[in-house]
């Protein structure tokens, strides 16, 4: 089997043909899944100014979780079908660069594990440590490829996925002065979440002004969303986090940069069909049709919000007195109940 024979780079060439000029594809390198051999691509859409912001997209970080894949590739469908008649996309799309890698680990989709073909987990890899306790394995493990959540061999350099993913983020997002990302992943609990920095410790990000303002935002402007918006340590701590990573590597260059993970929360898909139970996939992806096209729609919504956020940044991005408020809520709203926003 060719690699192009996996659906989702299927239907990633065919929008990149479809979309002709109007989008560039970006190669990243090659990956290796026994025989097979996959390519890493990105697709890109929108301004080339220096200045303009941008949100990245990415997905099929984890190759179970293939409705990640799926999420961010439905958006980028939905963009590119409407590229030669939709006025408001195109107005849009002048002021904002959108950055998308929706198939992170083909090989991992291909052998439908979480991991890589190397058997390394893919958002433990980067070379960042926790200093607090993280919980067994989740966290983080260098002990054996066979045990889940292994963060790949001490001293090694990061796996091609990763370091792909890495350089096209500090290529495209972190020279910019305001770049979003999100990553779109599944297999947490029954409500659907958006974390936040940092994985890997409990404190607040220097950011947490601008993330409680694009938060409000959200609150005021989707009134009935169903999204818990909060840092990923209040559920737990991981090692080698590759936001944590960027996000810091961001914080060197003076920019800023937001890079948010939507957790979709796959245990109510087993709630409503428990049959789920008893498939591997079906843990992790709606697996009956109508509930997946409803994932789809309420998901690509969400995307389009950012988008149209990332591109609007100016105008609720915070400063001064401003930002020193919103620092205050965002520490009442996510640390006060620890007293984590004191550290």
């Amino acid at each position: 089997m060719k690699s192009t024979d996996l659906p989702e780079l299927l239907e990633l060439q065919a929008l990149a043909r479809r979309a002709g000029a109007s989008m560039t594809r970006r190669a990243l390198g090659e990956v290796e899944a026994g025989a097979q051999r996959f390519a890493l691509e990105a697709f890109i859409l929108g301004s080339s100014a220096p200045d303009a912001p941008a949100i990245g997209f990415f997905g099929g970080v984890h190759g179970l979780e293939r409705i990640g894949a799926e999420v961010t590739i439905a958006y980028l469908r939905s963009l590119v079908m409407r590229l030669s008649w939709d006025a408001t996309v195109q107005r849009l799309l002048e002021g904002v660069r959108l950055v998308f890698m929706p198939v992170v680990n083909p090989g991992g989709l291909w052998l439908g594990t979480r991991a890589n073909p190397n058997g390394v987990d893919l958002m433990r890899n980067a070379p960042v440590e926790s200093v607090e306790r993280v919980p067994f394995l989740i966290g983080g493990q260098r002990v054996s490829a066979t045990l889940p959540w292994f963060r790949g061999a001490a001293g090694a350099p990061m796996e091609r996925e990763s370091a792909a993913l890495c350089e096209l983020v500090e290529t495209e997002l972190l020279n910019r002065p305001f770049s979003i990302a999100i990553d779109c992943h599944s297999g947490f609990g029954l409500a659907d979440r958006i974390w936040f920095p940092f994985a890997h410790a409990s404190r607040p990000i220097a950011h947490l002004a601008e993330i409680h303002a694009l938060c409000e935002i959200v609150d005021d402007a989707l009134l009935h969303h169903r999204y818990v918006l909060e840092p990923q340590s209040r559920q737990y701590l991981t090692h080698g986090d590759l936001w944590d990573f960027l996000y810091l590597r961001a914080c060197e260059r003076g920019c800023v940069f937001l890079p948010l993970t939507l957790e979709m929360g796959s245990w109510l898909w087993v709630k409503k069909n428990p049959k789920q139970l008893f498939s591997r996939h079906g843990i992790f992806n709606p697996m009956i049709e109508h509930r997946q096209q409803r994932v789809l729609r309420r998901h690509v919504g969400w995307l389009d919000f950012l988008t149209r956020a990332a591109c609007s940044h100016e105008r609720w991005l915070p400063s001064g007195a401003q930002r020193e408020e919103h620092t205050r809520r965002a520490l009442e709203r996510w640390y006060a109940a620890s007293g984590r926003g004191r550290r």
